[in-house]
């Protein structure tokens, strides 16, 4: 699928939960009003969607939340999806906390990677920010998909008390052939009630300690990270500044929140409603939707004017 502005559109987010068993302060500090159960995608409804996306080109699928692995059963979603015809690269975003003791099954069901959310290695810190004294789990999470030979990347919002942490956090990639990458807070639900401090601040930190770090073309194509390395450390570090750095001309990406409303675009509140396309109409009608939601794509979205930014969902119910 080919978007108004000339972008390819081969990857799909989907979000799976709107649940999660932390309580991050920038997502859902006070927890949720649980969407009925009834409103929530089946597993057979996301795989129906992801076929019909697959077969308009849809090439890459992210399971996200809230945090998937609450969901009960993932791994069997995650074979179902793996399966379709066109699907060549299954990955996740989690917090890790039940992790470790999953991933056997994930794998074994066509699990490609794993986007690992850790702002701080720092115990206090972490129990602050999430509300949950997990750092171990999350470190142990990490460790054992290394042994596993599962491609792990690291995502790190940027905080203006995680700063000084900075360079705990790039110590991953030191002896792990991991991606430490570092997000800058969108405007998004909780979000926007926090500074974003730009990517480049964190740079400058890494430079005080490592000058000679350098651009790399080490990326796998799918996402908006600037990639650098450090001589001598077996991962690199990473970067994705959406909101003082736009990345938008080359987005090739659409979402799908759990009740199956689809996303062109993070930043507005414009998409398609595809629930009862399938739930009371037909595969073309579906096919239909998502290609309506493509051409409904804008040029750029507005995060360095939150004034403008039209979503009010919170990011765990759009997926994150």
């Amino acid at each position: 699928m080919i978007d108004p502005y000339g972008r390819k559109i081969e990857y799909m987010r989907v979000s799976v939960t709107d649940r999660c068993d932390l309580r991050c302060r920038y997502c859902m500090p006070k927890g949720i009003n649980r969407l009925p159960s009834a409103d929530i995608l089946t597993f057979e409804e996301i795989a129906e969607v992801c076929a019909a996306a697959a077969s308009l080109g849809i090439k890459y699928i992210r399971l996200t939340g809230g945090e998937p692995l609450a969901r009960l059963g993932i791994e069997k979603l995650a074979a179902m999806i793996k399966n379709i015809d066109g699907i060549e690269r299954l990955t996740m975003t989690t917090n890790g906390v039940t992790l470790e003791r999953k991933l056997p099954e994930l794998i074994a069901a066509g699990l490609d990677g794993v986007n690992i959310s850790l702002d701080t290695l720092d115990r206090d810190m972490y129990k602050s920010i999430t509300g949950f004294d997990c750092l171990e789990a999350v470190l142990k999470s990490i460790d054992a998909a290394c042994e596993m030979g599962i491609k792990v990347k690291i995502n790190a919002v940027v905080l203006k008390e995680t700063l000084g942490g900075v360079m705990d956090i790039v110590s991953l990639a030191r002896d792990r052939n991991i991606d430490v990458r570092f997000i800058e807070m969108m405007p998004i639900g909780e979000g926007a009630a926090f500074e974003s401090i730009s990517c480049d601040r964190v740079m400058e930190i890494i430079k005080d300690s490592y000058p000679n770090i350098k651009s790399t073309e080490t990326s796998d194509g799918r996402g908006p990270a600037r990639y650098y390395h450090i001589d001598g450390f077996a991962g690199n570090i990473g970067f994705i500044d959406a909101v003082h750095n736009s990345f938008c001309k080359s987005c090739n990406r659409i979402r799908l929140t759990s009740t199956g409303f689809l996303k062109p675009c993070l930043c507005y509140g414009d998409g398609v409603d595809l629930r009862d396309k399938f739930r009371n109409g037909s595969s073309a009608e579906v096919k239909a939707a998502i290609e309506k939601a493509v051409a409904m794509k804008p040029e750029g979205h507005c995060f360095a004017d939150k004034g403008s930014v039209s979503e009010r969902r919170d990011m765990f119910r759009i997926g994150g």
